[in-house]
């Protein structure tokens, strides 16, 4: 028989959490709960994740975006504005702002139905100064191609986002690739390599490479 999924609710998310390794503060906890009910239930009508249950979520998907706040915070990052490029479910993008909140942070997303979602979670959470975008990258406008900070998963090969996002930066802009790789295999030209912070899930090692443009 296949295990029971436990009652969602914000005990069971604290208790997820604690068993990886983090202690959520009462007002995660209330957030993620929400996020998950919004998600498992919109998951079952359209295909957001892979996977079903919300531990299985939390344990393979909710944990990158509590990893990713501990790089930002770690590293200072105060940008006026970011994007996060494919958003798809908002991940990690949603998660991620009940941990770090600053700035300005647009959920850049082309799919309607996944844009629908991410207004949905974002109204029924009521996180502030976080947007969403329903456009292609390529259709922002010039006041978003000057983000100071750059965020995507798996939106396309990191060698071609690179590329592709160099016009959307500020002098000194960053970007967050999440790999399975500890470092790049060469360097990347225009772009110096700031920082690779390593972590685990589900026994397997990830990576994120922090890039900064070259002034």
């Amino acid at each position: 028989m296949p295990p029971t999924i436990p009652a969602l609710t914000e005990h069971a998310v604290c208790s997820v959490a604690h068993g990886l390794g983090r202690v959520l503060s009462q007002d995660q906890a209330h957030s993620l709960r929400i996020y998950l009910d919004l998600l498992v239930k919109w998951n079952q009508r359209m295909n957001l994740v892979g996977p079903g249950a919300w531990p299985e979520i939390v344990e393979t998907l909710i944990q990158d975006s509590w990893h990713l706040a501990d790089l930002l915070h770690s590293q200072g990052l105060t940008p006026r504005y970011t994007l996060d490029l494919g958003a798809g479910a908002g991940l990690p993008g949603i998660p991620m702002r009940m941990f770090w909140t600053q700035g300005e942070y647009f959920l850049v997303e082309p799919r309607h139905k996944r844009a629908i979602f991410m207004d949905q979670a974002l109204v029924t959470l009521g996180l502030s100064r976080t947007r969403v975008l329903c456009m292609r990258m390529e259709d922002l406008g010039q006041e978003y191609r000057q983000a100071e900070l750059i965020v995507s998963r798996a939106f396309k090969p990191w060698q071609n986002l690179l590329g592709d996002v160099r016009s959307y930066l500020a002098p000194g802009g960053q970007v967050v690739i999440m790999t399975t790789s500890p470092q790049p295999a060469q360097p990347v030209h225009g772009y110096s390599l700031r920082h690779v912070a390593p972590y685990v899930v589900q026994g397997k090692n990830r990576f994120f490479w922090l890039f900064a443009v070259e002034k």
